[in-house]
């Protein structure tokens, strides 16, 4: 069985196990109906819509 020769140390054991932790960007799509950039299964921001009904009222 392998036997580590030295000790690691709280900060390296940390941060190796800190990077399986990363965020990513959420994704975006495009609404169908203004053509604006939103995030998928969220009512469009900019005219209202989602799943082609009107959901909100937008001024």
């Amino acid at each position: 069985m392998a036997v580590p020769k030295k000790k690691m140390s709280k900060s390296k054991s940390r941060s190796r196990r800190a990077s399986a932790w990363t965020l990513e960007a959420p994704s975006h799509s495009l609404c169908p109906r203004c053509g604006s950039s939103k995030v998928p299964h969220v009512v469009c921001g900019n005219c209202g819509w989602y799943h082609g009904r009107q959901a909100i009222e937008v001024d």
